[in-house]
């Protein structure tokens, strides 16, 4: 669901409130129009009747009186507004019997009733369309009161949703502006109060919650974690624990398990137990393979003390760095120099963004000297996309750089924006060196699937780039930048490049063992997969000869040594089965780079049956802790904001609907699905809705 603004209580124009226990007030009246002395001659005028002083008209249906000198336009309104449906009353209907009034529009406007499972706790009862209508109607004088309310209103729910996908506090909708514009739409709105709409969140949290365990409680394969860590502006340190998997039909998955407060002081023991508390929580601690964790120590500290306590139940288990995030740290060693000169560049884009004279010299020059075409405005956010951009623009368009400061110049005072001859021959190199840098970012950023094994190749080609500067620049300078950049890197290797992350990489199938990292490569890395793949993923034909001997235990001896040596046999055929699968898979070229791995897999699965079991749970180990998009681009920037913003009482239950409604999950309170969709549809066209949007 994309993100609602304030405009979709416009698509309930007139609805009243159906929140049992909040104040409703009466309907919006119909809007007068200006006096206007012409004779009367409409349909309209049937509805009407003329008042016994003779100075006003009044609507036969709820008595509503309107001046003489009403227009018929603005009577047809409050009929449409306030009586759908009666214009479809046959003629000549008595309109001194109101029950029969009532009772012609409700029988020819009435929809199925939809039920809803009766619950202990106070639950929305869902009712049709037309009852809907029927309470946003305003109640005829002899109208039994039979219909039951319920304590759910649209509008709310349409705001709430908004309210979730804004990441805002529930104390946004106490806001004075918001509620008089609600007013301004109908008179009869009212918003649940703060507290109403925290009780809820949190129940549609713990609904929803319910519906993640029974979605990983069906996964067959191994599961893998990333974490990432943020601060609030509380000064609260808070965890987001992810959940990666293939499933049965080669799909890459993920879903938020939750977001924790992690308590002071916020070590690594205070890590360990929070991430050990949602693993147990969800019940797939024995299921984990690996998690690729932020770099931090007290991360890679509460990794360490998650892999010894696994260890002791022998369940395999590794932990990984993030790469983005050391790609990230990469980068920013290498732009440590020229601050000073992306901040003057940055300086004269902002300026630029702010003047559209400016704008309009820029793209005339880069016309001019035949620099190119640049999208405007300028991304001018902290990011690697928008330094490097602005490296790009000073390096290819500089003579339309400098014209446009010269204009400026002579209008205003002189500028610090224009470059000297030295720092433009920093930008050039720089901008060189880091080209590549930018293709290996924009390449994970769009990649679909960025498998361990295609991570590292991209971060193995970074590798040798920065090894290459630092052995043969003749720029000292830039020396020095690539031997900061080559400390992280080995530390990189040296906690990523391990017996899982092999694995991981070889059973990708566009890398195999041609395009792994050299320092991860070796024979003993490939035995060391061989004797796991034989032990744990070649049992099929171990667990029938076991079961078979089990059975035969009740014969003599020399019956029970027969079938002995029949399982030996098999358990031989199986592992060479098995080791043949793997050889015959290494064997094969590897395939095109541009290929969907997990795709391949799908076509081959019937091929390699084994094997392909092994590959649904190490390609399910992730190269990167966070979408690298977070890292590298301005997505990063949003959803940064709305982390630091929420408050304790908020930030778990906000950001966990909207990850799991942005993952398909249906928003669910108390076994009730709200359908933001119906909800919008029942408002706009109400007579073509069969229910409210709300089903049981």
């Amino acid at each position: 669901m994309g993100n609602s603004t304030l405009t979709d209580m416009t698509l309930l124009p007139g609805v009243e409130p159906i929140v049992a226990g909040l104040a409703a007030g009466p309907s919006s009246p119909g809007q007068e129009g200006k006096a206007k002395k012409k004779p009367m001659k409409s349909l309209y005028l049937r509805f009407f009747e003329t008042a016994l002083d003779g100075k006003s008209r009044i609507c036969r249906l709820c008595r509503k009186s309107y001046c003489m000198t009403t227009a018929t336009g603005n009577l047809g309104k409050h009929l449409n507004n306030r009586h759908p449906g009666y214009h479809q009353l046959p003629e000549g209907v008595s309109f001194t019997n109101q029950s029969t009034i009532e009772a012609t529009m409700l029988n020819r406007s009435r929809k199925p009733h939809v039920p809803v499972r009766a619950r202990a706790q106070a639950q929305p009862q869902v009712q049709s369309q037309s009852q809907v209508q029927d309470q946003a109607q305003p109640k005829l004088r002899s109208q039994p009161k039979t219909k039951a309310t319920v304590d759910i209103d649209h509008v709310n729910w349409l705001l709430l949703r908004w309210l979730i996908s804004a990441s805002l506090p529930p104390s946004t909708l106490e806001d004075n502006m918001l509620i008089d514009s609600c007013k301004y739409l109908s008179s009869s709105v009212r918003l649940w109060p703060k507290e109403k709409v925290q009780e809820v969140i949190i129940e549609v949290f713990r609904s929803m919650k319910e519906d993640v365990k029974e979605t990983l409680q069906c996964i067959t394969s191994r599961l893998s974690v990333t974490l990432d860590f943020w601060t609030s502006y509380e000064k609260i340190v808070y965890m987001s624990v992810k959940c990666h998997w293939i499933d049965e039909n080669w799909v890459s998955q993920n879903v938020l398990l939750d977001v924790c407060r992690i308590p002071y002081p916020s070590t690594g023991s205070e890590v360990f137990q929070v991430l050990m508390d949602v693993l147990v929580m969800y019940n797939i601690d024995s299921r984990i393979l690996a998690c690729t964790h932020n770099n931090s120590q007290h991360s890679i500290h509460a990794c360490h003390e998650l892999a010894r306590q696994l260890k002791t139940r022998n369940l395999p288990f590794c932990y990984i760095p993030c790469a983005a995030r050391t790609l990230k740290t990469i980068i920013e060693a290498g732009l440590e120099n020229v601050k000073p000169i992306l901040s003057k560049i940055r300086e004269f884009i902002l300026h630029i963004h702010s003047n559209q004279e400016m704008m309009e010299d820029f793209k005339h020059w880069t016309e001019v000297y035949q620099e190119g075409s640049w999208k405007l405005p300028f991304d001018h956010s902290a990011n690697w996309n928008s330094d490097y951009n602005m490296l790009d623009v000073v390096k290819k368009a500089p003579n339309a750089i400098e014209n446009t400061i010269k204009k400026v110049e002579e209008i205003f005072v002189p500028r610090d924006w224009v470059l000297t001859t030295a720092e433009k021959s920093v930008i050039d190199v720089l901008h060189s060196y880091l080209e590549p840098f930018f293709k290996t970012t924009t390449n994970l950023c769009n990649c679909k699937l960025p498998t361990l094994g295609l991570v590292f190749f991209f971060m193995d080609h970074v590798f040798e780039l920065i090894n290459l500067c630092h052995g043969s620049s003749h720029q000292e300078w830039l020396k020095n930048i690539a031997g900061d950049m080559s400390k992280t890197t080995q530390k990189f290797t040296s906690e990523a490049y391990n017996i899982f992350t092999f694995t991981a990489a070889i059973l990708d199938p566009r890398i195999k063992g041609e395009l792994i990292p050299e320092t991860l490569n070796s024979t003993s890395n490939l035995d060391d997969v061989r004797n796991h793949f034989v032990r744990d993923y070649s049992s099929t034909f171990q667990a029938v000869g076991n079961g078979h001997g089990a059975q035969d235990t009740t014969e003599d001896a020399g019956a029970f040594a027969f079938a002995e040596e029949i399982i030996r046999k098999r358990r031989r055929v199986s592992m060479t089965t098995a080791d043949d699968e793997l050889s015959q898979y290494l064997a094969e070229p590897p395939a095109p780079i541009s290929t969907d791995a997990l795709e391949w897999w799908r076509g081959h699965s019937s091929r390699y049956p084994r094997l392909s079991l092994m590959a649904r749970d190490f390609l399910a180990i992730q190269g990167t802790s966070l979408d690298p998009e977070e890292l590298f681009t301005s997505k990063g920037d949003n959803i940064h904001k709305q982390q630091y913003c929420l408050p304790l009482s908020s930030m778990q239950a906000i950001v966990c609907i909207k990850s799991w409604m942005q993952s398909g999950y249906q928003f669910n309170f108390q076994s009730t699905i709200i359908d933001f969709e119906r909800l919008v549809e029942s408002a706009t066209a109400p007579d073509d809705i069969d229910s409210s949007g709300l089903h049981s």
